[in-house]
């Protein structure tokens, strides 16, 4: 198909077919109610050895030929990268006051319980499924923190489409996912940091480079940013009537951006704690509120999530072997306590605390299973583990399989707990789904 100088007739047929086929698995995934990231991995999965290298291994060795790996895993990381950014971004750390006593506990247990039965699990699959020459301690650390993942964008996505997102329950789901997602990326960065240094001196050097890079964004790239975007918004006032200056001014910002979110993970990776968190801090840092900011976030989702996060999918995919637990009832038994574990931790964890704030059982059933929701977020982190040999391919696939579980069954967790909800309706103590209607602002 290609030589290995010249890859790109290659690339030209990939890219189309990978852009196209997770696009219609998240297609076929939103008319069954499921977020597209789970059509998306799904489809990722299919393409892989799982079924396509199982069913037609010369195929699959002609899609995807050694020479355009490469290539295509440059695009997946650029289209994550961007998608942190915009992760960041998204992010309003104000939102986090106002929400009282129940998203700080209902937050802090469905990390914490998460964090410990994680890192038992992985004391105990240690000897077996841990790739050779990996020590303890990073090992039970990385499986710790895939544990208490929840995915922040993810979890948007299902309560818009459920019509919850200005509900009690999404405003209280969404405080905790921003607390968790937050929390998640500084514990992964301490993962990162251990795993990559050779000694503890090592180790709180690359912390505390982390702690001045995260200084330094927070103290001089932020203002600098806000000062840089106020006067974006009072030049475009001023010349709102020419079209080609405001398409000039949105160039320009457009530039700014993408530059600052490569440099800051460029700074992040030569630290020691990986790329993506430069990304994802670069657009915490970045102000919310302008025009022009949001018309340029909006051009890099357009061109990161449809056409450069199915390389990612498709990348974790070929990395995911299902054939390799077939046959194996050890390894079924591992799986299947890993997404024991998993939907315990953050499930029954956040119901727990959500149930022991007050909450009627219902609603806090609703919440824990809002939590479990791990989806794209999880992958990262998941590649990250692949990446710095923490893991190996079988654990890989079951830590994926445990990703696609847990968000395929978020949605219809909430569906059916809804119904319940308001079927057994109590009038004199509502409910966290009554008053759907009621503004964000109006809650505690």
């Amino acid at each position: 198909m290609s030589s290995a100088s010249d890859p790109l007739p290659a690339l030209l047929i990939v890219v189309p077919v990978v852009i196209v086929a997770c696009r219609a698995g998240a297609a076929v995934c939103r008319r069954l109610g499921q977020p597209p990231v789970v059509g998306e991995l799904a489809t990722g999965i299919l393409l892989g050895p799982s079924l396509l290298g199982w069913l037609w291994p010369e195929g699959q060795a002609w899609l995807f030929p050694p020479a355009v790996a490469p290539y295509t895993g440059a695009l997946g990381q650029l289209g994550l990268l961007i998608f942190m950014f915009l992760v960041g971004l998204e992010l309003d750390l104000g939102n986090l006051r106002g929400h009282g006593r129940t998203a700080i506990v209902v937050s802090q247990v469905s990390i914490a319980l998460p964090l410990l039965l994680g890192a038992a699990l992985a004391v105990g699959m240690y000897g077996s499924l841990a790739p050779e020459g990996t020590q303890l301690l990073p090992f039970v650390l990385f499986i710790a923190v895939a544990m208490s993942i929840t995915a922040f964008p993810v979890l948007a996505r299902i309560l818009t489409d459920r019509g919850l997102y200005r509900t009690r329950l999404g405003a209280l789901a969404m405080t905790c996912a921003a607390i968790d997602d937050v929390s998640a990326w500084c514990l992964l960065a301490v993962v990162v940091a251990v795993t990559r240094s050779g000694s503890p001196l090592d180790a709180v050097t690359t912390a505390a480079l982390a702690a001045v890079f995260f200084a330094f964004m927070l103290y001089a790239v932020r203002p600098l940013l806000a000062r840089w975007a106020a006067r974006a918004a009072r030049i475009s006032k001023s010349a709102a009537g020419s079209p080609g200056g405001s398409a000039a001014r949105d160039s320009l910002v457009l530039v700014v951006l993408f530059a600052g979110l490569c440099l800051s993970a460029f700074a992040t990776d030569r630290i020691g704690v990986h790329a993506l968190f430069g990304a994802f801090v670069f657009g915490v840092m970045t102000p919310r509120g302008s025009l022009e900011v949001e018309r340029c976030a909006t051009r890099l989702r357009a061109v990161a999530v449809p056409l450069l996060l199915p390389l990612f999918f498709v990348h974790t995919g070929l990395h995911t072997d299902i054939g390799m637990l077939v046959g194996d009832p050890v390894q079924w038994l591992w799986a299947g306590a890993v997404l024991s574990v998993a939907v315990l931790g953050k499930w029954g964890g956040g119901a727990l605390a959500a149930r022991a704030c007050g909450q009627r059982w219902p609603g806090a059933l609703s919440l824990g299973a809002l939590m479990n929701c791990r989806g794209l977020t999880e992958l990262v982190i998941l590649n990250i583990g692949l990446e710095l040999h923490v893991i190996g391919p079988d654990l890989f696939t079951m830590l994926v399989l445990m990703a696609l579980i847990t968000t395929a069954i978020t949605s219809p967790a909430v569906t059916w707990l809804r119904r319940r909800a308001r079927s057994a309706s109590e009038p004199q103590r509502p409910s966290i789904y009554e008053g759907s209607h009621t503004p964000v602002r109006n809650q505690e």
